[in-house]
């Protein structure tokens, strides 16, 4: 399957982040080219959705994914972790073959 998920800790984070943004606010995930592995996630707030974004919703969390974007992030997972490096969001994406150390960008 190639849905783009969203975990219950994740969600959770998104909620509370989007809480403190105003009424109609949504996190945008997106790919683009760069970081140290080729292609790095970006995270965004936005309060417009485009007419071709893949919406996501789960506990009141809304994220929204551009379709250029959906392609490198199909079957992915979005995760919320705090570890000892500190808390982040990631995304354990099947279809990378590479990724750094940070988990932010990562090569196909």
């Amino acid at each position: 399957m190639d849905d783009i998920t969203l975990t219950e800790r994740a969600a959770r984070r998104i909620g509370e982040i989007l809480g403190r943004e105003p009424a109609g606010s949504m996190l945008r995930v997106s790919v683009e080219g760069g970081g140290c592995s080729g292609f790095q996630y970006k995270f965004d707030i936005d309060r417009r959705q485009a007419t071709d974004d893949l919406v996501i919703r789960r506990d009141g969390a809304t994220v929204l994914v551009d379709q250029i974007s959906v392609g490198y992030l199909a079957g992915s997972e979005i995760d919320f972790v705090d570890d000892l490096i500190g808390a982040s969001f990631r995304i354990n994406n099947p279809h990378a073959t590479a990724s750094c150390g940070c988990g932010t960008s990562f090569s196909l």
